[in-house]
């Protein structure tokens, strides 16, 4: 587990993550995160583009057939 410290960033705040930590994450500078939010906590992971296609994809389907997946639900 690594302890993160929230530093001023400009007017900004922000946490500076341990090489261990951008190694795990198979990131580097100038790479994007995503960030989600689960029961725990937050997820943080590589930013895919593939997979945020793919999620919008998802949300327009849901919104779209809303009343039909109520109904699958039941």
């Amino acid at each position: 587990m690594h302890m993160l410290k929230i530093t001023a960033i400009g007017n900004s705040v922000g946490v500076i993550l341990p090489k261990e930590v951008l190694a795990r994450l198979q990131v580097e500078k100038g790479d994007m995160l995503s960030v989600v939010e689960t029961p725990d906590g937050v997820r943080l992971t590589a930013y895919d583009p593939t997979f945020e296609t793919q999620m919008e994809a998802a949300r327009k389907i849901m919104k779209d057939r809303r009343a039909a997946l109520r109904e699958l639900a039941k």
